[in-house]
């Protein structure tokens, strides 16, 4: 089963939140999905009458303290409460605008699992370290970093491998560069948890999914799903994208 997860950013306000569900959820598939509203919206998608219960819902951010003087942001506790069961961590727009290190990452995935949230840790290259050829390195990399943090291999988390050329810019890697970079990770992680806990976590392909490439990206190898950004908006095209993946 293909796990099909829309990241909403900064769009979509708590009544137009209440609206897409109330249009998204009769075509709904029977597929894992799960939507990252922003956190002022979460509220109104978890008491939205019209989500179906099989669309899950999940926070973009949070922050790896309990609690204390940290102006804006959102404990993982609070996340909880409020209905989340999904946390995204290490978005490139985290790591690349906001300067987010793969340190303050793993603090993040420690803090998830503290509260029972899911990670979905999202790993990346840049166009220049692609050119480079640097794809494994950095993305291998980044996975180690956050596996220090998931060591005790009880917790579900998932992967997201995001080329940072191909998020909002309307590039798309092939589905053969996300097969060899989902490959490189899947590797890893049966390095590091064995060949049978690596099978059962998904690594979904995220960068300018649309209805239109939807169903080559999950036919490829070891793409397990995918993680949808502006398509996932309008919710036409995100469950044609959903529908793609039967």
């Amino acid at each position: 089963m293909a796990v099909i997860a829309g990241n909403w950013k900064m769009h979509m306000g708590p009544k137009e939140t209440t609206e897409f569900f109330a249009d998204f959820t009769p075509r709904a598939s029977s597929d894992e999905l799960i939507v990252f509203p922003p956190a002022l919206s979460l509220a109104a998608a978890v008491s939205c009458p019209d989500r179906a219960p099989h669309v899950q819902l999940g926070v973009q951010n949070i922050h790896w303290e309990e609690k204390g003087a940290f102006t804006g942001e959102v404990s993982a506790s609070m996340a909880a409460e409020a209905g989340a069961a999904f946390v995204l961590i290490g978005h490139s727009e985290r790591r690349h605008v906001f300067g987010e290190t793969d340190e303050q990452v793993a603090w993040k995935i420690a803090a998830a699992g503290r509260h029972g949230l899911i990670p979905v840790v999202c790993v990346g290259e840049t166009l220049e370290e692609r050119r480079g050829d640097r794809v494994a390195e950095v993305i291998l990399g980044q996975l180690d970093a956050a596996l220090h943090a998931l060591t005790d291999g009880d917790g579900r988390f998932l992967i997201a491998y995001e080329p940072v050329w191909a998020i909002g810019t309307g590039e798309t890697a092939t589905p053969s560069d996300a097969s060899e970079a989902h490959a490189t990770l899947r590797s890893r992680l049966e390095e590091r948890l064995g060949v049978g806990a690596a099978a059962r976590v998904p690594i979904l392909y995220g960068g300018s999914v649309k209805p239109g490439n939807a169903a080559e990206l999950l036919a490829a190898a070891d793409v397990d799903g995918v993680l949808v950004g502006g398509a996932s908006l309008d919710p036409e095209s995100f469950s044609a994208i959903a529908s793609a993946a039967e």
